[in-house]
């Protein structure tokens, strides 16, 4: 009767999994619905749009664009940006600078984490939790969590069945009933995923479903070919929305093993 204990495991991994993932969804739920009512109000900036669409470094992208379209920053094809304009704007622009550095010039790729991390992009992470338009980390984390302990339960639970079924003076019970039992907690996790992936989804992304319904409506509302579409653009897909070459060559561009100040002079670029 060893394999009951193996089964009672099986039960046990994928209850334990279910039951956390819904209590997770239950609570980001719960804040959604206090948020609703002024997430309604609230009128989108574009550095908003960007962090519900991609996050911190999404903000950061934006900003680096931004200041490029304004001949502000020169960002190269090589991976480096070149101040043109120290004055930021706004905070988010002079957490660019600041991050940048006396210099005024370094590598693309720090400057995206100094920036994402930055005391402004944290102020309007808080801003946007208040206005019940972004899942707060707590959630966020706690859904994420739950999510990837469902699926290690979906796998453990084969494993187990399978251990059962491969172990020797098992006599007692035919395998096709033992397979039945271990399918019962399979479908469980498989089915617990599958409604995840509709009813919880929007809980584990920067917007709450308040947030995402203002994207659709500004993704919407934006036409045309002006500085404002493209830079919305930029905002709500990332710098893949980027059709210049050059512009997406900066972002995508990696230091080398070696050497990574072979290019320090190359301004040519975005500017």
């Amino acid at each position: 009767m060893f394999w009951v204990l193996l089964l009672l495991l099986a039960w046990a991994v994928a209850g334990t999994a279910c039951t956390r993932l819904c209590l997770a969804a239950v609570h980001a739920a719960a804040r959604d619905v206090n948020g609703a009512p002024a997430a309604r109000r609230h009128d989108l900036t574009l550095y908003e749009a960007a962090f519900l669409s991609g996050g911190p470094r999404r903000v950061a992208d934006l900003t680096l664009v931004s200041m490029a379209r304004q001949r502000r920053l020169l960002l190269a094809h090589t991976g480096w940006a070149t101040v043109v304009d120290p004055r930021g704007r706004d905070e988010m622009e002079r957490s660019v600078i600041g991050a940048i550095g006396p210099e005024g010039q370094s590598r693309i790729a720090p400057v995206r984490d100094a920036a994402a991390a930055a005391d402004a992009v944290g102020t309007l992470a808080d801003r946007l939790v208040g206005a019940g338009l972004a899942v707060p980390d707590g959630p966020r984390r706690d859904i994420s969590a739950a999510m990837r302990q469902v699926r290690f339960a979906a796998l453990a639970v084969p494993v187990l069945g399978a251990a059962t079924l491969l172990m020797p003076g098992r006599a007692d019970m035919p395998g096709q009933l033992v397979a039945l039992w271990f399918a019962l907690p399979l479908i469980l996790t498989l089915s617990c995923l599958a409604i995840a992936r509709v009813e919880i989804s929007p809980y584990a992304r920067w917007a709450s479903p308040a947030g995402q319904r203002l994207l659709h409506s500004l993704a919407r509302g934006s036409r045309g070919s002006d500085d404002r579409t493209f830079l919305t653009a930029v905002a709500v897909r990332g710098v893949r929305a980027v059709g210049e070459p050059e512009l997406r060559a900066a972002f995508a561009h990696r230091d080398p093993a070696h050497g990574t100040d072979r290019h320090r002079g190359d301004t040519t670029g975005i500017a």
